[in-house]
């Protein structure tokens, strides 16, 4: 079950080569990035949402960035080439087969803008195992230890103005996943920038 790594064309070398230090806050992380068609579904939902709580005062995210964290590797003042390079040998490392996700239900979280999330009742077996399997890597390329003892997969709809929404069931959506990302974004800038991507193979 190897996973294949493929690269951009571009590194973006004036962003990475001198890991230059600024007031920007640069963010690592890897995730699970939706296709387009599991993306127009998760638009669906949220404007269902929109619908049916006109009185939630909320900070929607656009469907250009809905995803799937599955390690966060922090906020930094700069994006180190080193760091780049570690988290990349480590994803080359991992080993897991595509699996079938089913979001079934809308949730919040604690928090001063309370996130509004789609998740799933059970997180499938093998979404742990890669979960598992690329927090070991990472400690094993050098990359620190594991940071989160449990892990609840969500995708991030909205932010509220301090309004917790109560869970709610909604008709299952069916995501495949066949591939893992490793994303950077400065914070408040926007867009994501895909850094690497690795195929689930079976």
């Amino acid at each position: 079950m190897a996973i294949r790594q493929t690269l951009p064309e571009s590194r973006q070398l004036d962003l990475l080569g001198g890991g230059i230090a600024s007031t920007e806050v640069h963010r690592l992380f890897f995730a699970l990035m939706p296709d387009e068609a599991t993306r127009a579904e998760l638009t669906a939902v949220a404007e269902g949402l929109r619908v049916s709580r006109p009185r939630l005062r909320a900070r929607w995210i656009h469907p250009s960035r809905y995803h799937a964290t599955l390690k966060f590797l922090g906020d930094h003042a700069a994006l180190r080439p080193d760091m780049v390079d570690g988290a990349i040998a480590a994803a080359a490392q991992v080993r897991a087969a595509p699996f079938d996700w089913s979001l079934d239900r809308v949730d919040s979280f604690r928090g001063r803008e309370p996130p509004c999330v789609l998740r799933s009742d059970e997180v499938p077996v093998p979404m742990q195992q890669l979960w598992h399997a690329l927090g070991q890597a990472l400690v094993l390329a050098g990359q620190g230890a594991p940071r989160e003892r449990s892990f609840t997969p969500h995708v991030t709809l909205a932010y509220s103005h301090g309004t917790m929404l109560q869970p709610l069931a909604i008709e299952p959506l069916a995501w495949r996943v066949a591939e893992f990302v490793l994303v950077h974004s400065v914070v408040g800038q926007g867009g994501y920038q895909i850094l690497g991507r690795w195929s689930l193979a079976d």
